[in-house]
């Protein structure tokens, strides 16, 4: 078996995210580390308070993976775990209709940042991270697309070779990823960070122009959310 830096092994956890989904009702994954209170719909409280945008837009010790105009009037910024199976269904079945509707005319700008939730998490983050220039994306979409097949398995390390070897990974660069200790050691500051300044504890959480809104969302409810937004910025 691959080690993951400082002895994180991906192993039959895996059986017990899928078991602890079924657990989610009000469309977020809990950061069981620092359990608290369940958040609301997205876009079920208009009372949910900003942050300070300045230290919210500055980057990580992981560069920000973006899309859209520098200068678009909605920055959107999710924090997602990669064996969250409501951040699954978001970008599954609404980030093409907020990339089509809004990313490519240049009306939001969009940056991905990871949570990662459990070892596998992990793993498939520092996947993501190792794919090659431009090739996050594809790869986020392809290892959600197929979140069941690798996630949710007592064989994750196996199933993750065989889905990423999609992407062109080998054996070999497989293993050099999941033992790469310095993205590993960003990928923990950059969730610790999230964490303790901007209170993050479930995933999907997103931010529009510094504003949280928790859980996933349809495409309706996307819509809904961004016309306030859109509306105020003009």
């Amino acid at each position: 078996m691959v080690r993951l830096p400082v002895s994180i092994h991906l192993s039959r956890r895996a059986g017990l995210i899928a078991a602890a989904g079924a657990l989610f009702a009000l469309g977020g994954c809990n950061d069981s580390s620092s359990p608290k209170p369940p958040a609301p719909k997205a876009g079920g409280d208009m009372t949910e308070p900003t942050v300070d945008v300045a230290e919210l837009m500055k980057p990580g010790q992981l560069p920000d993976q973006m899309l859209g105009k520098a200068d678009a009037p909605v920055t959107i910024i999710e924090y997602a775990s990669m064996t969250c199976g409501h951040c699954a269904t978001f970008h599954n079945e609404t980030f093409g209709h907020l990339k089509e509707k809004y990313i490519e005319p240049g009306k939001v700008k969009y940056i991905f940042r990871e949570f990662p939730l459990d070892p596998v998490a992990y793993a498939a983050s520092l996947l993501t991270r190792c794919a090659g220039e431009g090739k996050f994306f594809p790869m986020l979409e392809l290892l959600f697309k197929q979140q069941r097949v690798w996630a949710f398995t007592d064989k994750p390390e196996e199933a993750l070779l065989a889905t990423v070897r999609q992407a062109g990974f080998t054996q070999d660069s497989f293993n050099t990823c999941l033992q790469d200790q310095a993205t590993y050691g960003a990928l923990q500051a950059d969730r610790q960070r999230a964490s303790s300044v901007f209170k993050i504890d479930s995933t999907p959480t997103f931010f529009f122009n510094g504003r949280i809104e928790r859980g996933a969302m349809a495409p309706a409810q996307l819509d809904k959310l961004l016309a306030s937004f859109l509306e105020s910025a003009k």
